[in-house]
This record gives C-alpha cells, structure tokens and sequence, in this order.
C-alpha cells in the first residue's frame, strides 16, 4: 500500500494511513537535487511549472480564496511576518504561517495558530501531496523540487486548515519564487533590501530590488521600510507599472508599547515591527474587520497589537540559550548568543545587539526567562565578578563572501569595545541534501575544510591587522593539536578550525569547566543552518 493512501479500518470507514517520520525526510530529500542555489540544471525549476503542479493538487481555488499577506526582502522579513502572524492571531484570528528555512525540524516552517503543525497533520498533508504528484507527473512536468514542494505543501495545508489568514515568507528573491503563484494577496511587503544571493538575484540593489518587487500584484496596496536610494527607486518605479499603493511604514515608536519590549530583541526590531503593523492594519481595512481601532496608531495601539507584539518569539534571531547539558557552578557559565545574520547589513546588526547583550548592566545579561536562561538565584549562584569572554562560533555558506561579512562583524564589535578572545570555524553538522532532526554526514565521510580553513586565514589577517593584503595569500602557521580533547582541530592563537561542531562544543565546556572564573559567551552567526546545528546540540 502507498503511504498516506485511504484504507478501511475494520468497521468499513476510511482513515488515512501514514509513514514514520523518518521515511517522509528521506522522501523530501530526494527532492534536493542540486549542490548549490546557483545550479540551474533542474528542469524542475522553471516557474511556470507551478501552475502545473497546484492543478495537480487541486489547489486554484483554494489559493484564490485565501486571504494572503505576502513579504519578500532581505533581512527582516523573517521577523517582520512573525509580528505579523502574532498580531493577528493575538485578534481573534486563526493564522497560517509559512516561513523559511528551519533551524532544527521541517514542521516549523508550517505554524498554524502560531504553533508547529503536528506531526500528525505533517505526515498526512505530507502524503497526500506526495502520491498525488508522484501518480501525475511526468518527464515534461517533473516532480517539483525541494522548496517548490515544501510551499505547496503549505497552501495545501493552510487551505485544509481553513486558516483566517495565510502569512508567507518568500524564500529566495520574489519574482520567481514558489510563493509567488499567489495572484491576489492582501497586502505585500518589502523588509529591508541588501546584498545577499547575488549570485542569483543580481549583483547591484537595484537589480535586487526589481526581483523582490516581484511579489507587487496589480491594485493590491504594498508597505516597505526606509530603504537606500537605489532601492527604492527601484521599488517606486515598480509599483507605479502595477497601479500599487505603495507606502513606507514608519518604525514602532517604543512608547506605544505601553512599557513592554518586543519579543524580538534588538533595535532593527521596531523597523520590522512597524511593517508589520501597516501589513496588520490594512489587512483587516480590506477584509472588512474594522472592530479593532488599528488605523490610530501614531498616537496609540490596540492591546490586541501590543500583546503580539511582545509575545512574538522566532528562533535563531538574537536568541539568547545557556548551555542546558554543562554541569557548572553557575548557570552563566556558558551562554550562546544565536543571530542567523549572514548579510553585510545583518552583521552590524548582530554585532550591535551582541555588544549591548553581554555588557554587564543589560537587562539581555541578566537571564531573562523570555530567552530560556535561568534568573540569578535560581539553579545556582549567578557569579556577577566573573571574567567575562566573547568566543566567535562561524560558518558560512561558501556562495557567501567572507570578505564583506567578518570584517563587518569585527568592526562594529570593535565600537563597542567588544573584542573576541578567539574565534571557532566548523563545518555545518546538517548536509543540505539531506532533510531531518539529526541529518549529518556519514561517520566515515571524508570533511573537506578547506573552506573553514579560508576563513580561518582572513579571520588571522584581521585580528593581526592585515586589512590591507588579500586574506587568500595571508600566511598562517597552523599546528595540528594532538591531545584528545583537541583531536582534528587546526589552532592557532586566536583561532582554531574544528573538524565537527561537536568537537568544537566540546572544547568550549572543557574550556569552562578549567576556567573556574570565566562566564563564555559565544557568538554563534553566519548561518541559520550552523545556529539550528546548535540549538540541537545545547538545548533540552
């Protein structure tokens, strides 16, 4: 029988049966057929494809109905539709949410009431779009890919939810991204633009732009964020074609959350938030719920707003997590601070609100519950006179340009008076061909870290104040450390290259455990993949 097909049970009424989980990771991952973003070689990538596949899935009417916030952008749109989904559901509202990539298990791209789907919903929503396309496709329409899939999966599953609201995060560009079959949403948003996947959408922001312009459709309002200049002429110029509305929503002002903080740290946040505001306010203008008195907000919010916005929570974005499996005398001993940044931009970001997070009077230092850490007092001794230590966690992707990110990173902790003691280079434990909670390399697979060696050399280059010479040609004299608590790492002073992510934790919690007076706070950026990779590892 194929998974997830109809059968009897003994009393002659039909229930769906369903595979283990694991069988529907190795499913999905047969769908990742390509090594990098860049390869073009599917023929399953064509967009018009997806009109083919939603036939399939009877999907045309259902997606016309839906009542879609749509938000494309490169930094922030993560956020900004978390706020969003918070607000509305904190209305009165049952919400969709359907955002990318996820840190630790497929099902938190899928939030319905602002929650994980199930894994029970997962699996049978799973299969019945996985037989259903298997049974129709054929060479001319191939089985769609990885991401292709995973956002068809969401509208099937939105639509048989029968969610109020359907909150989509684009996940790469706009123009030809899987989210974009939708034709008629809501409302659109643009998050803050900047240089990121250039080697798909272009290498100036304007070009950048015209792709996350994409998503405009004709007559439906959009909001965007300041923007640089070419950008926004960009975005201006595009919306005008369309007849679109376009509006710049202005950043929350902190006094209208009536003494409460975001739920999402950082002051980037109160950009993100006040697009997602506007987004809020003119979708429920345009559906016809005016109830809620939402459009006053320069002098006030609604509570229901404000509530949503306060308990809005994304992981991997200035998240604060001790080390939950470390046995120490103090809770603080030793804490990672997660930000996904992998932008330029985004680096300055992260290293703003990394600086402010570890200084010794920040409310972020203190151990808030909100962020998972324990308060001074509870579980032990919270040790105030401890020698504090700033380690750097990296990894990026290899499309990514090293040169345009640590520097970035190094300097605006420098402002801050924030330097490193040494900086960690590992190779991501999940391999992107394979989809699971614990997808890793093979135990024998030969790890090739010659690129964590690269950003090792310009890490070298920068601390030694080398800026000015090509950090491919910097020398750097690695030894090859034997004991066994260093087996496979390339160290120098003031870094050290590890072989596995495990290895690297490891050492950390050896390195507290000899360091009595030393609190560790690790910086862990990058990479969203190296941040869930993580998470995996140190939480409960």
């Amino acid at each position: 029988m194929s998974k997830g097909k109809q059968a009897e049970d003994g009393n002659g009424s039909e229930k769906m049966v369903v595979s283990s989980y694991d069988e529907a990771m190795e499913a999905l991952s047969s769908l990742i057929t390509k090594r990098s973003r860049a390869d073009k070689s599917n023929k399953g990538d064509g967009f018009d494809l997806l009109f083919d596949y939603i036939k399939i899935l009877e999907l045309e009417d259902p997606i016309k109905q839906m009542k879609i916030i749509h938000v494309a952008g490169t930094k922030g749109k993560g956020s900004t539709c978390t706020f969003t989904e918070s607000i509305l559901r904190n209305c009165g509202f049952r919400t969709g949410l359907f955002t990318s990539p996820h840190l630790i298990d497929v099902r938190e791209r899928f939030r319905l009431e602002g929650s994980d789907i199930s894994e029970e919903k997962f699996l049978a929503y799973f299969w019945w779009c996985w037989d259903r396309l298997k049974e129709r496709t054929s060479d001319e329409v191939p089985m769609p890919t990885y991401f292709r899939f995973l956002a068809l999966l969401a509208f099937k599953i939105f639509a048989a939810e029968q969610v109020d609201v359907a909150i989509l995060e684009v996940g790469l560009g706009g123009k030809f991204d899987a989210t974009n079959v939708v034709e008629n949403p809501v409302v659109c948003g643009i998050a803050s633009l900047g240089y990121d996947h250039m080697e798909i959408l272009g290498n100036t922001l304007g070009q950048i732009a015209g792709e996350k312009a994409g998503i405009f459709k004709r007559g439906v309002p959009a909001f965007t964020v300041p923007q640089p200049e070419e950008a926004m002429n960009v975005l201006a110029q595009k919306a005008s074609q369309l007849d679109v509305n376009l509006e710049i929503a202005a950043p929350l002002d902190p006094i209208l959350m009536s003494g409460l903080h975001l739920g999402l740290e950082g002051e980037h946040q109160y950009m993100n938030a006040g697009l997602a505001i506007a987004l809020c306010s003119t979708w429920l203008q345009r559906t016809g719920h005016v109830g809620i008195n939402y459009l006053n907000q320069t002098t006030s919010l609604p509570d229901e707003f404000i509530k949503g916005l306060a308990t809005a929570s994304l992981q991997g974005r200035a998240q604060i997590v001790p080390d939950q499996f470390i046995e120490s005398e103090s809770p603080g001993d030793l804490v990672f601070y997660l930000d996904g940044a992998h932008s330029p931009e985004s680096m300055d970001v992260c290293a703003n609100w990394f600086s402010l997070a570890t200084k010794e009077d920040s409310p972020y230092n203190q151990f808030s519950d909100s962020k998972g850490l324990q308060k001074a007092g509870q579980n032990g001794p919270f040790r105030k006179n401890a020698t504090q230590m700033q380690i750097l966690l990296f990894n990026c992707m290899s499309v990514r340009d090293p040169q345009l990110l640590l520097p970035r990173l190094v300097n605006a902790c420098a402002s801050h008076g924030v330097h490193f003691k040494k900086a960690l280079f590992v190779p991501n434990t999940s391999v992107y061909y394979k989809v699971g909670t614990g997808a890793s390399p093979a135990a024998d697979a030969q790890i090739d870290l010659s690129w964590q060696m690269t950003l090792q050399r310009l890490w070298e280059s920068l601390i030694l104040g080398e800026k000015g010479r090509d950090a491919k040609n910097a020398e750097l004299t690695c030894e090859v450390v034997s004991d066994d608590t260093d087996k496979g790492a390339h160290s120098s002073e003031n870094s050290t290259v590890f072989t596995s992510l495990p290895l690297a934790i490891n050492w950390l919690r050896d390195s507290v455990r000899k360091n009595q007076s030393v609190r560790f706070q690790v910086l862990v950026t990058g990479s969203l993949h190296l941040v869930g990779d993580v998470l995996r590892l140190i939480k409960k």
